[in-house]
């Protein structure tokens, strides 16, 4: 086997191998030989079948095993004798002239064929320890407890029938039925029994409750609704639709207590229990913001310390994956990109550098996990599918076998566990100052988070075979 490197151009490669006639010959010759005391054909006794004849059977099948062992040995003698890390899988190139193909099959011409690659670019990890960076914490204040169980008081409050021809109010809960058209003709997800509706909750599409104001227990109503332009079913969106209301009951609730039986109805034994719950929990959702603002802020960091080059085919990839979400989110919300004030090209070049910026922290992350010998355990992967199988009910054992079948699934629930590892042994090399903050303050600036702040796991990308972490 001849193997000469052909292109050297960036991250990208590309090597001619040449496979002999004689070579391909002997390794037919060598294939033929280890079946020969296996293979059963009728009038010959085991072992004795002519090698000339099992080549007439067997020969093109054997031959190609033995040019896709070929393929594999040229994969991994380029890999091993240039020191290479792939990035994407190798790109075989044979010929495409079918004679010499066929000749090539049959012994009698060498077989010559391309292999072209992508690897992984060459950098060296920076020092972390000089990066300083803010975190901004808040606290959670009696304040917010007292709201956050005043809201579970409301919400976990009796209610009790009003008296025979009593209207309904703000603040009353109907029970109701009901039946939505569109265009005369019902719509899925438009149809309900027993639906507990509270007025004034806002829970329903808007206008809605507005109609059943003064509604009466065994009333039937016509109410006539628009869906928003930007409802998240596309079907729905925009369109007028006409509910056959039925008001089965009108309901008023009672007082609003908060005690130890309180606590009781959520497990609890006390008030005071509950408080520490409700502040634990709430604590949990502002270091949980707190860590996204210091994890943005670090990958900013990373991003303004290294400069290398990318493979082309991974940010192509990541564009095609970033650019998909996009034109989905802007058909959903039936707006275009002068509704947002942009043109298509200016946001094709944005979206492409937060392509390319997503996988260039996906490589350096994988460097640096790979340079710590940073693990993910199988045991949290597992909790990661566990976690998974729980949002599909009653689909469990399919969706466990499509993972354990399918190992670019499970990488990608990997992916994600080893980032946030790669990520807390950085923090643990830079110097982090907190920072005091509000909670307005310390949620202030999401909406305004561009989508770059996102690495490649977070993407939802599949990670690099190479390694642990994403590199798409």
């Amino acid at each position: 086997m001849q193997v000469t490197e052909t292109k050297a151009e960036g991250l990208t490669r590309e090597f001619q191998v040449v496979l002999a006639a004689a070579e391909l010959e002997d390794r037919l010759a060598t294939e033929l030989a280890g079946i020969k005391d296996k293979v059963q054909l009728k009038g010959f006794r085991p072992g004795k079948v002519p090698v000339a004849h099992l080549r007439r059977v067997y020969g093109r099948s054997l031959m190609a095993d033995v040019v896709q062992n070929a393929v594999n040995e040229a994969n991994q003698k380029i890999l091993e004798e240039n020191k290479l890390k792939l990035a994407l899988e190798p790109r075989i190139q044979m010929p495409e002239d079918k004679d010499e193909i066929e000749k090539a099959l049959d012994a009698k011409a060498d077989l010559a064929f391309t292999v072209a690659l992508e690897v992984m670019p060459s950098f060296d990890l920076v020092d972390h320890s000089d990066i300083t960076l803010t975190k901004p914490v808040a606290a959670v204040g009696d304040e917010e407890v007292d709201a956050a169980i005043a809201r579970m008081a409301q919400q976990n409050r009796s209610f009790s029938d009003r008296p025979e021809g009593g209207y309904a109010e703000t603040g009353d809960r109907v029970v109701i039925d009901f039946v939505g058209r569109i265009d005369g003709e019902a719509f899925e997800g438009g149809s309900a029994e027993d639906a507990n509706l509270d007025l004034g909750s806002n829970t329903f599409i808007p206008g809605f409750e507005d109609q059943l104001l003064g509604a009466k227990a065994g009333e039937q109503r016509t109410v006539t609704v628009t869906f928003p332009a930007d409802y998240p079913a596309e079907h729905l969106a925009g369109k007028e639709a006409v509910f056959d209301v039925t008001v089965k009951a009108v309901q008023t609730p009672g007082e609003t207590t908060i005690d130890d039986e309180l606590a009781k109805t959520f497990g609890l034994e006390s008030l005071d229990k509950l408080k520490e719950a409700v502040r634990t929990s709430l604590s949990s959702e502002l270091d949980a913001q707190s860590r996204r603002r210091v994890k943005k802020a670090l990958l900013d960091a990373l991003d303004g310390r290294y400069a290398f080059d990318l493979p082309p085919t991974l940010v192509h990839q990541e564009f095609a994956a970033v650019w998909a979400q996009v034109e989905a989110d802007l058909k959903a919300r039936g707006k275009t990109f002068e509704d947002e004030g942009t043109t298509e090209e200016k946001a094709q070049a944005e979206y492409r550098r937060i392509a390319e910026r997503r996988v260039r922290l996906g490589l350096v992350l994988a460097q640096v996990g790979e340079s710590a010998d940073i693990k993910v355990p199988d045991e949290e992967v597992n909790q990661a599918l566990i976690a998974r199988l729980r949002q599909f009910p009653g689909q469990e054992r399919e969706v466990y076998d499509f993972y354990r079948k399918n190992p670019q699934a499970m990488a990608e629930l990997r992916a994600p566990l080893f980032e946030e590892k790669v990520v807390d042994h950085v923090l643990g090399q830079v110097k982090l100052v907190e920072e005091p903050v509000s909670k307005e303050a310390l949620f202030a600036d999401d909406e305004d988070e561009a989508p770059a702040a996102e690495t490649a796991s977070e993407a939802g990308a599949s990670p690099d075979a190479t390694t642990e972490t994403s590199a798409a």
